[in-house]
């Protein structure tokens, strides 16, 4: 297996026309990118979000080359029926391309009240959704009865020629448990690289003990990161700003676990992920100029190549 690389959604791509957005992403497939990576939030703090299919649909159709991920979905705001329809959707519009990151948010928890959903409820719908999705892309016909959905005789048709590998986010232990039970893969977000090891030790052994253990994994970590060629405190800078300006919480919340500095320096911040069983990096670029994003990013992962184990390089 090798390393894979995604690249968040360039902060001024939807601001481009048609042929530069064209051109946009045949530069990030250039670069080296496998895919595009887009968060997914319905009304995040001040209001803000992204539907995900919407913009993973739009984004795979820009380029015949590039892979899309929404990462991370709320699926609990969604009815699993819905979610299993747009999956199968990508699936035909973009086959083999598409990866499914999901979790259950909580970072703004009138999110979710908005949406009709209890925060306390957030674990057990995904949960549900993710049996009856998996079930439902299998191409059975799907029964199911718990304490969040209820659906008799569901199908979806067709059924994935090339299934959609689901990655499962989330920092509890609750999401290990998850991703042991449900996914391809766990990703994990602001931890230590001690704690990505340990992470990937418990999905391997509790999903042994359900039964998984011939799993092709695919771990992923997704941090932001600040990038300059030259300037480290500008790098510092573009991070700090661009984390506060989306999540309106102060970046001492995440300075410990947010690499910034030259290219290289990024790399060696995150060579110990690679270690610990990372095999997927999802990188959020911030720097002073929007449109260095993508050469940034490029320059990053030409350093963290070299820090790719031989049996996987």
């Amino acid at each position: 297996m090798t390393l894979k690389f995604g690249l968040a959604t360039p902060s001024n791509l939807w601001s481009l026309d048609w042929s530069q957005r064209q051109q946009t992403l045949s530069g990030i497939v250039a670069s080296g990118f496998d895919h595009i990576f887009m968060a997914d939030h319905v009304s995040f703090r001040d209001g803000s979000g992204t539907d995900g299919f919407v913009e993973v649909a739009s984004l795979s159709q820009l380029n015949p080359d590039i892979g899309v991920m929404i990462s991370i979905y709320l699926l609990p705001l969604r009815h699993p029926l819905p979610v299993a329809r747009q999956l199968a959707s990508m699936a035909r519009i973009a086959p083999g391309r598409m990866i499914f990151g999901v979790g259950i948010g909580g970072e703004d928890r009138h999110e979710l009240e908005v949406c009709g959903v209890d925060p306390k409820r957030r674990g057990v719908r995904a949960n549900e959704s993710l049996e009856i999705i998996k079930g439902l892309l299998s191409g059975d016909s799907v029964t199911f009865s718990g304490r969040e959905f209820s659906v008799a005789d569901a199908v979806i048709k067709p059924k994935p020629r090339i299934p959609i590998p689901v990655l499962v986010g989330g920092r509890s232990d609750a999401a290990l448990t998850r991703a042991a039970k449900f996914s391809e893969g766990w990703i994990g977000v602001w931890c230590s690289a001690k704690r990505f090891a340990d992470a990937v030790d418990i999905v391997r052994d509790e999903a042994q003990a359900v039964g998984r253990s011939q799993v092709d994994w695919c771990h992923g970590y997704q941090p932001w990161v600040g990038v300059d060629l030259k300037s480290s405190k500008k790098a510092f800078d573009a991070v700090k700003q661009g984390m506060e300006r989306f999540y309106h919480i102060p970046f001492e919340k995440f300075e410990r676990y947010t690499p910034s500095g030259t290219p290289a320096e990024v790399a060696e911040q995150l060579a110990p992920y690679v270690k610990a069983g990372c095999r997927l990096f999802n990188l959020k670029i911030c720097a002073e100029h929007p449109e260095e994003e993508v050469a940034l990013g490029a320059e990053v992962i030409k350093h963290l190549r070299q820090y790719a184990p031989a049996k996987v390089a």
